[in-house]
Order: C-alpha cells, then structure tokens, then sequence
C-alpha cells in the first residue's frame, strides 16, 4: 500500500464519523494537488515553524525588527518575506475549527488532518484512549526521509518533546504524555510508548531543544516513574552520540556522530529573560549546528526548526516576549538562507497556527509597536487630532497591540475604570476577554517558500499539503 492510498483508506474509514473533511491532500483541488512541469528536486528540505506566528505577528515582528535598528519598522521586510513563492493556509483540525498546535503539526508531517490533542494517528482515535489509535497510525515524512537515507533534524525552542517538534518523530493520542509519568494508571500496559522514549528510539542525528525533566527520573530532577531513569545515557550508549547540555557543549561535540542536547528542563529561555551569560544556545546557533551536520550527509536531510515561544509569549498577553523570539526566528532563517544552496534546499516558513492578536487604533507611521497609540500629524480615521495618545471612550489611552482573550482582560481599577495600560518589551497587553491564558486563532496562517519544489505553494491550501510540497520536492512520487 502507498503513502497515498494508505491514507485514502484511512479517510473512508473515518468519513462514518464526520472527522476526515479534508483530512487527505487527494481531497482539495488546491495548490501541490499535481507538480509543476520540470520542477527541480530538492536534495534537503527545512520546514521552518513559527509557533503561534499568525500575519499579525509576522506584521508586529516585522516593525518591531525595524524599529530595533532605528527605522520606522512598516518598510522593514524580513528574511523570508523575499521568498517569490506564498500562501495562505487553513489551519482547522478534524475536529476544531481553531485548532492547536498537535493537530497542525501533524496535518504538516503525515499529510492528514486529525484531532485536537492527537499527535501522528488518524482522526477515527479518541484522545486519550491508547488502544483507539491501534492500527490508525499516520505515516510520517522524517520515517520516509530515513528510508531514502536522508538525514534527520529536529530543533526546537520549547521542550523537544512538545507537540510540534514531537510531530516530527512520535504518534500520541495525548499530546501530553511526553514522559511515561503522565500517562495515566489506566492507559499503562496497554502498548503506548511516551514521547520521550519515542525519541530516544528514532533514528535522528540532531536533535536540539528544552525538556530534560522528560527523560530523567528523580534522581536527576527528572520527571519519569523510574527514579533512576537516564535515558541520554542509554541513548549514548547505544548509538555513540553525543548528548550535551550548553552551547559549548553542543559547540565542542564531536561531528560524525549522532547528536542530542537538552538545554533546560522545560521550554528554554525567553530572548527577554536571558542573561548575558546564558549557557543555552540561541535559535541561529542550534540551527547553524544542525545544518552544518546534517548538510554532510551525501543524500540529503529534513530538518524542522521551530520556534516555540512565540506561541507562548502570546499565551501569557506579552507581545513583546513573542515579538523577540519571532525576530530570532527571522535570524535562524537568515542563517539558513545565506548557509545553504537554493538550488538544492527547499526553504519552507510557516506557522501552525494564529493568535487573536490585534493591531489596533490609528497609530503614526513609526509609532513604537509595542506603546500607546499616537495619531498622525493631522489627526486619524477617528479624527483624534492631539498631539499625544489617543484617547478611548472612557478617556484612557490604549496601546497599538492587544489580545482578544486572554490574563490581561480589563478588570476595573481602585476608581472603577479602565486601568491605565503597561507599555515596554515586558508588558502584559490588555485583552477584551477573560481567560488563563491568551488562545489560539482560528484565520489562515502564510507559508513562505524558496528552493526546489517552491513552486508548489500557492494559493489558499490545506494545511496537510504541505506534506506533499515536501514530498513532491524530494521527488516521492506515488
């Protein structure tokens, strides 16, 4: 059975339960439905994930970029905003019109959409239930990049076995049995394998990111049942590979050899919060290493490089922590740009999913993206012709960037008004509603290509195609 038909049949046989909408490529006349003539083959394909980075924050990382080096911002174009090739994506799961991040990695890495929570099984699974996703596995693009003896790479921001990069290499169905500890008593036994293990038995040869309490016991402040739990050191043991913890490590690491680092027990440093001193390595120096190894691999590879924090910047209303890891975003594509050949990489730059982010107000050409609204010479749309903020209804001034949900929702102040809103890289945006944490978006998400197979990406796609363009640039064809 084909890659092709053996999702075709998963889809008819999950159709009875109104959950494969679109869930197969074949399904959606839209773009890398058919190859262009004479396209080129890709030797190597990266498949960069912005995490949570919807066009609003591709447009607010953009002046943010800008006005870091005294420019007004709007005429600042991003690294991978040259690329010749876009589109726009809809990003919906199986089940959920605004989907999550464990859907959307895995519509990009098996080429079929599925649930919510669900990683790399088909969407006739129940989330949670381990023996519902037995014989629904999806097939996964870094499997068939092994086969044809390419190289893997897998680097993230957020912990290595968080659910985009854990799409790339696991099949959950709970995105949050990353280590055998959270699987629950009642799902034990029954033949699922945490993430972590799960990667520990891939065939990788880079592997970079957070999350170290996933693979140690108690012993080593990790989280798994066994105490004594050390699964880099057998995962050393048995492939020769070197397992590294800082940036000097990682630097001094033999090359030939397969490589694993973990640089912190959870998801690694905010750019805001990091000491000048930082152990950890930057987006751009993770994948500077990964490139560099991987690119020695005479058959190619396929790398995923996400970057996590953006999402979860937004998730706390803090848009300039998320503005920050978008613009190292931006520096990791630009290393990779000017550090492989377009004629034989498939440069890919997407996101997973939105967030109900907003740009808001009348604010002058240059206004600090990240201050209060100030209308231009002249006055605004709403006519507010003062020469310092613009003033709400209720008589305070509001910032340009806000949330549509989210911990920063407006709650009365000692007088009973609006308080008045923080300004500043480390400021909470107000939100209009109410929640723990900021939520996802539901609106499609731009995907950027440049390289072999680029011409594939256009139009308004479905998300899994762009398991196809990958495919189709790699030249597996069914």
């Amino acid at each position: 059975m084909t890659f092709r038909s053996f999702c075709l049949a998963t889809c008819a046989a999950t159709l009875a339960l109104g959950g494969c909408t679109a869930s197969v490529a074949q399904d959606a006349p839209q773009a890398a439905a058919a190859p262009v003539p004479g396209e080129k083959r890709a030797k190597n394909v990266i498949l960069f994930i912005g995490d949570g980075m919807g066009v609003s924050t591709v447009t607010a990382a953009r002046i943010y970029a800008g006005q870091k080096l005294g420019q007004t911002g709007e005429e600042y174009v991003l690294p991978f905003e040259t690329f010749e090739h876009l589109a726009l994506v809809k990003t919906y799961n199986s089940n959920a019109q605004v989907p999550d991040s464990a859907g959307t990695a895995s519509a990009m890495n098996t080429g079929v959409k599925t649930n919510i929570g669900m990683i790399g099984y088909a969407p006739v699974a129940i989330n949670g239930d381990c023996r519902s996703g037995q014989g629904h596995e999806l097939p996964l693009v870094s499997e068939e990049a092994r086969e044809h003896g390419k190289a893997l790479g897998i680097v993230s921001t957020a912990r290595i076995t968080h659910a985009t990069p854990a799409a790339v290499y696991a099949r959950s169905v709970n995105r949050d049995w990353e280590n055998d500890a959270e699987i629950p008593e009642d799902q034990r036994g029954l033949g699922c394998t945490d993430i972590a293990r799960q990667l520990m038995a891939t065939p990788f040869d880079v592997a970079l990111g957070g999350g170290s309490a996933a693979f140690f016991g108690k012993a080593k402040g990790g989280h798994r049942l066994d105490d004594g739990a050390d699964l880099p050191r057998d995962w050393s043991t048995a492939t020769g590979g070197s397992f590294v913890t800082t940036a000097a490590e990682m630097n001094a690491a033999p090359v030939g050899k397969p490589l694993f680092g973990l640089f912190s027990p959870s998801h690694m440093t905010y750019v805001v919060d990091r000491a000048a001193d930082s152990s950890e390595p930057t987006l751009t120096d993770m994948t500077a290493t990964a490139i560099g190894r991987l690119g020695s691999d005479p058959q190619g590879y396929y790398l995923m490089v996400e970057s996590g924090r953006i999402d979860h910047g937004h998730h706390a209303g803090q848009a300039g922590y998320a503005l920050e890891e978008a613009v190292e975003f931006a520096r990791a594509i630009k290393w990779a740009i000017d550090n492989t050949d377009p004629e034989e990489t498939l440069i890919l730059v997407t996101a997973d999913h939105s967030h109900v982010f907003t740009m808001a107000g009348y604010p002058r050409r240059g206004n600090d993206i990240l201050g209060l609204v100030v209308p231009p010479e002249g006055g605004g749309e709403d006519g507010d012709t003062g020469d310092g903020p613009t003033l709400a209804a209720d008589g305070k001034p509001y910032t340009t960037l806000g949330y549509g949900t989210g911990p920063g929702a407006i709650k009365p102040d000692a007088e009973g008004g609006r308080p008045m809103p923080e300004t500043g890289v480390r400021a909470h945006q107000q939100a209009a509603i109410p929640t723990g944490s900021e939520t996802h978006g539901g609106e499609d998400v731009a995907l950027y290509a440049n390289g072999p197979g680029a011409e594939n990406v256009r139009g308004v796609m479905e998300q899994n195609l762009i398991y196809d363009v990958i495919r189709k640039a790699f030249g597996w064809e069914d």
